[in-house]
Parts: C-alpha cells; sequence; structure tokens
C-alpha cells in the first residue's frame, strides 16, 4: 500500500509533523496486518478437521439469563454433546450487539432455518466470544432462538483452540472470533468458511454453507 504526501511548502514544522504522525500510523496498520497474517497461517483447522480431537475438554455456555445459570450452578455443554453423532451447521461472529453480524450475518441462518432443517441439520449455532448472558439478550432481540442457537464462548477457550481468533482491539472489541462458518458431522469438519475481513460477510453466509450439505 502506497500513500503520496503533497509538500507543504508554507510551514516545514507542520510537514514533519504530519509526516511523523503517519509514519507512525503506517506502522501500527503494518503492525496489526502481519501479526494478523500471522494468526492465520497458524490456523489449526481445516476440512476433515476433528473439532473434539483438537479442543478436548473444551466446553460451550447456551444462551440463557443470569438467574438461569445460577439455577443450573452455571452448568456448560461439553463440544461433545453439540457434535457427537449429529449434523451441525455452527457459525462464529466477532461479537454480539455489532452491527454487521446483528444487520447481515445472523438473519441469514435465521431466515434459512427450514431449508437447513430439511437437509438433517440437528442445530444450527451461533457462538461468539461473548458471555452466555449477553448472547441470551441479543438473541431474545433478535428473536432467533426459535430457529437457531447460540452458545457463548466466555473465554475465548474454543477459538483460540480452533485458531479462529482476531484481535479487534481497533474497534475496541480485543480478542474476538474470527468470521466463520462450517458444517460439521460427527465432531468431522466437511466445510469451512473464514472471512478475509471479519467487517464482511461473504462466504461465511448461510447459502454457502447450504449448498454444501
Amino acid at each position: 500500500m502506497c500513500f503520496l504526501f503533497q509538500r507543504n511548502e508554507r510551514n516545514p514544522n507542520k510537514e514533519a509533523m504530519t509526516g511523523t504522525f503517519v509514519k507512525r500510523i503506517m506502522k501500527s496498520l503494518c503492525a496489526a496486518h502481519e501479526m494478523r497474517s500471522s494468526s492465520s497461517s497458524l490456523a489449526k483447522v481445516k476440512v476433515g478437521t476433528d473439532i473434539l480431537s483438537v479442543a478436548p475438554n473444551v466446553s460451550l455456555q447456551r444462551a440463557r439469563t443470569w438467574d438461569q445459570g445460577v439455577a443450573s450452578n452455571f452448568l456448560t455443554t461439553p463440544l461433545v454433546d453439540i457434535f457427537k453423532d449429529k449434523k451441525v451447521v455452527i457459525f462464529g461472529i466477532p461479537g454480539a450487539f455489532t452491527g454487521v453480524c446483528s444487520e447481515e450475518h445472523v438473519p441469514t441462518y435465521m431466515d434459512n432455518a427450514d431449508k437447513f432443517k430439511a437437509k438433517g441439520i440437528d442445530f444450527v449455532i451461533c457462538v461468539a466470544i461473548n458471555d452466555p448472558y449477553t448472547m441470551n439478550e441479543w438473541a431474545e432481540k433478535l428473536q432467533g432462538k426459535d430457529t437457531i442457537e447460540f452458545y457463548g464462548d466466555f473465554d475465548g477457550s474454543f477459538h483460540r483452540s480452533l485458531k479462529l481468533v482476531t484481535d479487534l482491539s481497533n474497534v475496541l472489541l480485543g480478542t474476538r472470533s474470527e468470521r466463520w462458518s462450517a458444517y460439521v458431522v460427527d465432531g468431522v469438519i466437511k466445510a469451512l468458511y473464514v472471512e478475509e475481513d471479519p467487517s464482511f460477510v461473504t462466504v461465511s453466509a448461510a447459502q454457502t454453507i447450504l449448498e454444501q450439505i
């Protein structure tokens, strides 16, 4: 990426300050890009990966209210209960209540819930690095709990095990999930799509996965 800056002949001091500022910004952007590229290159999962093998002893947390969490003694759901002997479509989003996730990504799965069911899918799951109480409030706001299931990955252990995390500190989200989707049969990934840019929904939309089932 190249930038061209016009010399300011009238204020060389301002020019120097601007140049220094721009260099700092560009250095930060380059470092962020390299970090993201490095993280992507370490991706552990691919088609054929057994999730239960690469993420042993990992659990997710079903979306629920705080009172429901207390009543269940903060029970979690082991991955084996989600994937073993099941056909599952699962997609990860950077965060509950964020714009693209709420307005574009999740609706594609809600709108196609019947089509997934017709293809023999047991569960369609939305997961994010959020606590289950936030996921519950968000699911209710989207009116999505009757069509798909919502799970929290409160400490990011699920996404870290799969190397599907990204740094979104630039938008004040910190470490979050990549935007991705997968078709999983008995724990084995049959189709996997990870967005190059989590700001957009292209390959991770429901229509793409439907074509692979």
